[in-house]
């Protein structure tokens, strides 16, 4: 039996496409009253929140490392089977700690192709990015580019887990031990993503997730740093705090990077039905396999079936040769109700901070910022909603 939102959501969808002259840009009504959109916030189990947010106040502990924050890094570590899960308040200051918590001066090696929170947390440590391309199959920095960009002043890679899918692990590690610097990970996409069979979270010196409201877990604001090296989780607790250590002594320069009680609460509710949202997203996946497995516009961005994947983002790529840009097809499934996503567009490397950049050598990001879009999943759709984007899409290719 389907949920009552689900239910609600099938209702607002009636619309039958036989011919273009059934698309909304040609003058038809939209296919979706209500509009379809990337994600909708997953809010897990709202009656577990409420009851630990009301724990919360009796015993007047709402922040400063409270049993609910507390019980929540102990969880996510065993899941992810890692020695550490540090807590903090979002992934942009996650990262900043990390690169703080590691001494970096000089230069990082980062993705252009990424959120801009990535190049971001590095300048805003003083410290400068170096934006290297991506391999035009996985989306993910390109090892040979990386290798590329390594300079004296070169003082880490910050790899970027763009999707979920894993970064070209083993061979960044390998450029980064061959020229002893540190491997970091932004893991905004990756949490409960695999690679070789081993959790996302134990990899490179450091990782960082992002638990904000967009992600498939979420915390309402916060992420969590996540390490096997006893004396970084150590330093970036302290630096989480102040520069606190456990006795109350000023120990280092920290900063307030704590994560509330209220978004602990948040993240348990969330983590009790975390599984069942993971397959909800890959149902979602596998239908729209099937509803662009003949589309002649967008081609999908495939996910490891070997690996854990949370399928959380739905990504295609314009077909070069359909005669359709990728702003002319977002506009049209725009005026259907379909709020698509042109992720990462323009590139980092475009944003007014970075202008100075020379973007020569970032010729495989450039055409996946042109080329690249992002579908309606999560809570926003369900397979018969994925059924009719099918056939927009297919009635799209008619009119080219």
């Amino acid at each position: 039996m389907g949920s009552p939102a689900s239910k609600s959501v099938s209702a607002r969808r009636r619309k039958v496409l036989n011919s273009p002259a059934d698309l909304a840009i040609n003058g038809a009504p939209p296919a979706f009253a209500e509009p379809r959109l990337v994600g909708l916030p997953n809010i897990g189990r709202a009656e577990r929140f409420q009851d630990m947010v009301n724990e919360a106040f009796a015993h007047r502990r709402l922040s400063n490392g409270g049993p609910l924050v507390s019980e929540l890094e102990s969880r996510i570590a065993d899941r992810l089977g890692v020695a550490h899960c540090v807590a903090v308040c979002n992934g942009t200051v996650g990262l900043e700690i990390v690169m703080r918590g590691l001494g970096l001066e000089g230069e990082v090696i980062v993705p252009s192709f990424t959120f801009v929170a990535t190049p971001h947390a590095v300048r805003w440590l003083g410290l400068r990015p170096v934006f290297a391309d991506a391999d035009p199959l996985t989306h993910n920095l390109d090892p040979a580019a990386v290798e590329a960009a390594i300079a004296p002043s070169t003082a880490a890679i910050l790899g970027v887990h763009v999707w979920g899918r894993a970064a070209a692990i083993d061979e960044l590690q390998r450029i980064a031990d061959q020229h002893s610097i540190p491997l970091i990970f932004d893991a905004a996409h990756a949490f409960l993503c695999s690679h070789g069979g081993t959790s996302i979270g134990n990899f490179g010196a450091a990782e960082v997730f992002s638990f904000h409201a967009t992600k498939f877990f979420n915390t309402f604001e916060g992420g969590a740093i996540c390490t096997n090296d006893d004396a970084l989780a150590e330093r970036f607790r302290r630096l989480r705090n102040f520069g606190f250590d456990d006795s109350g002594l000023m120990a280092d320069i920290g900063t307030n990077g704590k994560l509330s009680e209220v978004c602990g609460a948040m993240g348990l509710a969330n983590l009790e039905v975390i599984d069942s949202v993971v397959e909800k997203n890959r149902r979602n996946f596998l239908a729209y396999r099937e509803a662009l497995n003949a589309s002649g516009l967008l081609s999908l961005i495939d996910y490891d079936e070997q690996e854990s994947n949370n399928y959380q983002y739905i990504v295609a790529e314009l077909d070069s040769d359909c005669g359709m840009t990728v702003e002319q097809l977002s506009q049209a499934l725009d005026a259907e109700g379909i709020r698509c996503r042109r992720y990462f567009w323009p590139g980092c490397h475009e944003a007014a901070p970075y202008a100075d950049t020379d973007a020569s050598h970032l010729v495989n990001t450039q055409a996946l910022t042109e080329r690249v879009l992002v579908l309606p999943t999560g809570d926003a759709v369900d397979p018969d909603d994925i059924a009719v984007i099918g056939q927009i899409l297919a009635q799209l290719e008619r009119t080219e």
